[in-house]
Formats: structure tokens, C-alpha cells, sequence
């Protein structure tokens, strides 16, 4: 191992990440000892990997509960990967916990992904937005209108919401989160649904 490549480096890296010894040695190397940067590449390699498993069959998983303090508002999800071994793990335990607590915080949330939303529902919603841009100059109409779709799919899509509790995990999406989870496993990790109850809705 080179100088600039120290063993407590990617000893802290490893569990940080939980990528393998040769993937986090390499990254510090391209990193050039750079641990936040060596970081990101691993991230980046993480997520790439672990939208490849997106198509393999996640049968297993949990069902994980959250009730608010005040009794007033509890939530039912269920987080879905391919073997009881990582089923039964602390870290994706607690993963289902921590988005069945951002959905309890999240009384906007409607749907786990993109391709959840009907596509009826997201065109009413795109018209509204079209009349909406009606007064501005023609050419800007479009995607004036995208925009406030976007903006809609942010507060209604569970995945593309960032955790309430911001500083706990440092401003990251569900879906970082899950994209995470998976390269850490090795495994395909997947939201499967949810339900939010309010007392009085």
C-alpha cells in the first residue's frame, strides 16, 4: 500500500461505505488520498451498482411501524431485498424504520416512486399548471409548467423526498439513502409501500 493510501484511511472508509478493500483502495488512489472526494467515488460507483440489481427480485423484507409520540399519527412500510440474511440485518432494520419515521413527517407524501403516479393524475396536474403559465411568453410556457410538476413529484414521491432529519443523514433523498442500503449489501433494496394514518383524516 502506498504512502499516500493509509490503512486506518481505508479501514474508516470500508465502514463508512461498506464498499470492499480493493474498490476503496482504488478510490483513494484516484482520489489521490482525498478521503471526502474518495468517498464520492464510491458513492457515485455505489449507486450505479445498485441500479443494476433494480431488476432482480426482492421477495424478502420487513414490515416496520412508527407511531408519533402524541399517539396521533402512525405509519406501516414495507421495505422489500432479496434474502432473509439482510431481512434480518441492524442496518436495514433500521433503514424501513427511518423512512416509516419520514413518512410520518411527511403528510404530503402519496406515492413511493415516479412510476407510482398515475399518469392521469400527473397530466390533470401538468394542464393546471399550463393554464397557470397561460400569461407568460409562449416559448417559456413548457417548461415553466415541468417545473411545477417537478416541483409537485418532490412533495408527493416518497423517494425523491429528503429525510427529515436533515442533520442525522446529511441532506440525502430516500432514495440516496436506498441506493446506499443496496450497494452495501450487495443486495436489491426496494420501498414497497406504505400507509400513513392521522387521527381525524
Amino acid at each position: 500500500m502506498s504512502d499516500e493510501v493509509k490503512a486506518e484511511d481505508v479501514k474508516a472508509l470500508r465502514s463508512r461505505t461498506g464498499s470492499g478493500v480493493m474498490d476503496v483502495k482504488a478510490a483513494l488512489q484516484e482520489a489521490a488520498g482525498d478521503y471526502d472526494k474518495a468517498e464520492e467515488i464510491l458513492r457515485v460507483k455505489g449507486q450505479a451498482q445498485a441500479a443494476k440489481r433494480g431488476d432482480r427480485t426482492a421477495a424478502e423484507g420487513v414490515v416496520e411501524s412508527y407511531i408519533h409520540a402524541n399517539h396521533q399519527v402512525g405509519v406501516l412500510v414495507e421495505v422489500d431485498c432479496e434474502t432473509d440474511f439482510v431481512a434480518r440485518s441492524d442496518d436495514f432494520k433500521a433503514f424501513a424504520r427511518e423512512v416509516a419515521l419520514h413518512v410520518a413527517g411527511s403528510p404530503s407524501v402519496e406515492y413511493v416512486s415516479d412510476g407510482d403516479v398515475p399518469d392521469d393524475v400527473k397530466q390533470a396536474e401538468l394542464r393546471v399548471y399550463e393554464q397557470q403559465a397561460a400569461d407568460k411568453p409562449e416559448n417559456v410556457r413548457p417548461k415553466i409548467a415541468e417545473g411545477k410538476l417537478n416541483k409537485w413529484l418532490d412533495d408527493v414521491v416518497l423517494l425523491r423526498q429528503m429525510h427529515v432529519n436533515v442533520d442525522k443523514h446529511e441532506e440525502k433523498t430516500i432514495e440516496e439513502m436506498r441506493a446506499e442500503l443496496s450497494a452495501k449489501t450487495g443486495e436489491n433494496v426496494v420501498v414497497r409501500r406504505f400507509v400513513r394514518f392521522a387521527v381525524g383524516e
